[in-house]
């Protein structure tokens, strides 16, 4: 069996998403506990394989995870889903920065192995569906990481020929406005990785479950969040170091533009004071 993550949006609206669903035949589960907010969780009539039940989570900061869903099913889904998308992201890269992982049902105690989820299969269906929260969680996070690579990659490549520009000697064509453009798009991607996402620290919903903490963590680590997060914020700072540079060097421009503005306009003033003294 299958479990696919897909980030495609900043938001979703999922009060307006789950009446939208419900409308086409699927039943939210609601079992969940109250400390896991801006989750929803549907299932679906008919699963991909036989041996657990479709499901799919919604995470309010615009993650969708499936569980033994179909293609046909993941597509109508996603189709609705554009719907209640808040800043939606571009179509082909939501595909392309997707998670998979294969999961299998095993007598025992769940776990991570391999790349591959084991489910125990004598959980209840409360306890099952905590166990996926888990894992969900975690994929969420990589699909939502991923995006934010790819951003801040294409911001690279924008500014890319700027140090060769100035290790040549040659004018930069950028103006004050747009590299403060640019500073404001640094700060964005910043704020989002290290402030408002759980990529720094663990959720509190784990803090008094540690079987989940445990599966959450492990699949964090499988999937590299960390390193990936540590690689993105250096990568950060060393583009925040190019654009106070570019900053920098506009500033120093303009000031020694106002300076010979000045010049000029005393020289004008002399020249008319000697016109009076000598005409």
């Amino acid at each position: 069996m299958h479990c696919t993550a897909f980030a495609t949006a900043d938001e979703y609206h999922l009060g307006n998403l789950s009446q939208d669903l419900a409308s086409h035949g699927y039943v939210e589960v609601t079992n969940l506990p109250r400390d896991a907010a801006n989750i929803l969780v549907m299932g679906v009539e008919n699963s991909a394989k036989e041996g657990d039940p479709g499901m799919i989570f919604f995470f309010r900061e615009g993650a969708a995870v499936f569980w033994n869903v179909k293609d046909k099913t993941m597509k109508h889904v996603m189709k609705i889903l554009e719907k209640h998308e808040i800043q939606p992201y571009e179509i082909a890269l939501v595909h392309w920065e997707n998670e998979e992982l294969n999961y299998v049902k095993i007598e025992g105690q769940s776990k991570l192995h391999r790349g591959e989820i084991k489910l125990n299969s004598e959980l209840d269906l409360d306890d099952a569906i905590l166990e996926k929260f888990a894992f969900s969680n975690a994929l969420c996070l990589s699909v939502k990481l991923a995006i934010w690579e790819a951003s801040l990659d294409k911001f690279i490549e924008s500014i890319q020929s700027i140090p060769e520009a100035l290790k040549a000697g040659k004018k930069v064509k950028l103006s004050h406005e747009e590299v403060m453009q640019k500073i404001g798009e640094l700060f964005a991607l910043r704020h989002r990785i290290n402030l408002s996402s759980d990529f720094l620290i663990t959720p509190d919903f784990y803090w008094d479950r540690e079987n989940l903490e445990g599966l959450y963590d492990k699949t964090c680590q499988f999937l590299s969040i960390a390193r990936r997060v540590k690689v993105m914020n250096e990568k950060l700072q060393h583009c925040m170091e190019l654009t106070d540079l570019m900053r920098n060097h506009l500033n120093e421009k303009r000031a020694l533009r106002l300076e010979w503005m000045i010049v000029i306009l005393i020289t004008i003033e002399v020249m008319f004071e000697l016109g009076r003294v000598f005409f």
